[in-house]
């Protein structure tokens, strides 16, 4: 038995997310198809991170475990002829002894974008979120400043979240614009559910007035989900990349 490790590429727009369902299609599922379909047997395939319903992906990590003789580089360009063309497997590989892709990460990074003009993008509507809005990127950045470190993120965690623990560490967040677009690059050890498009929709709020620079510390010290921003909507959010132990040097889970 070897175990092969993927680095997935894919367009959230038509699934439920990354994890199986009954009820909508997932890549996931798309995947575990295209391998049994390449190799005639049921196999699980691991993700690194579940990302949500319309959540895209340009550095999703999985591993599965495989009897195949198929050459270790060579998965990835037999399964891409079984995927549809919004979900890639841009690489593959044999995986390290013990490798798992959720239990080995040590942080993620993702970027949220936000377009920033009177009227929406036909080309963009399914990779931002259309604020019309004037944006202060100098108020954003201040307030994304205080992001960055150990804090307790139970603010920045919605309803369904089954972490054992609120307590995160955010090693970078940078507000960036970029032509008609602002970019926010959050990176960091790990993530509660819908951290990141609640950071996004909060520093959007910073950014138009609606919410105080300082609503961030204050999010810290009430732990109230309630005083913050939108959560912002999941076509924005790319997960970009995922790291692991021997990639990041002194990030532990």
């Amino acid at each position: 038995m070897r175990r092969i490790k993927l680095v997935v590429e894919y367009d959230g727009t038509n699934y439920g997310g990354w994890q199986l369902q009954d009820n909508a299609p997932t890549v996931q599922g798309c995947l575990e198809q295209a391998l049994f379909e390449l190799t005639g047997t049921h196999t699980r395939i691991t993700g690194a991170s579940r990302t949500d319903a319309g959540v895209h992906a340009k550095g999703q990590i999985t591993h599965f475990d495989t009897e195949s003789s198929i050459p270790a580089d060579r998965f990835s360009y037999a399964l891409n002829t079984h995927l549809p063309p919004d979900i890639r497997v841009q690489d593959s590989s044999e995986a390290k002894e013990g490798f798992h892709s959720r239990f080995w990460t040590s942080g993620k990074r993702y970027s949220y974008t936000i377009y920033n003009k009177k009227h929406a993008s036909a080309l963009l509507a399914h990779r931002s979120w259309h604020v019309y809005r004037d944006l202060d990127i100098e108020k954003m950045q201040r307030a994304a400043r205080d992001l960055i470190g150990k804090h307790d993120f139970a603010a920045f965690c919605a309803t369904g979240g089954s972490a054992k623990t609120t307590v995160r560490t955010l090693h970078d967040v940078r507000v960036e614009r970029v032509d008609d677009c602002v970019i926010i690059i959050v990176e960091g050890d790990a993530f509660l559910y819908n951290m990141v498009r609640i950071i996004a929709g909060t520093l959007v709020g910073v950014g138009d007035g609606d919410l105080p620079e300082d609503i961030i510390l204050q999010m810290f010290e009430t732990c109230d989900r309630r005083i913050g921003g939108v959560t912002a909507p999941p076509q924005g959010l790319i997960l970009e990349e995922v790291f692991h132990h021997d990639e990041k040097p002194g990030w532990v889970l």
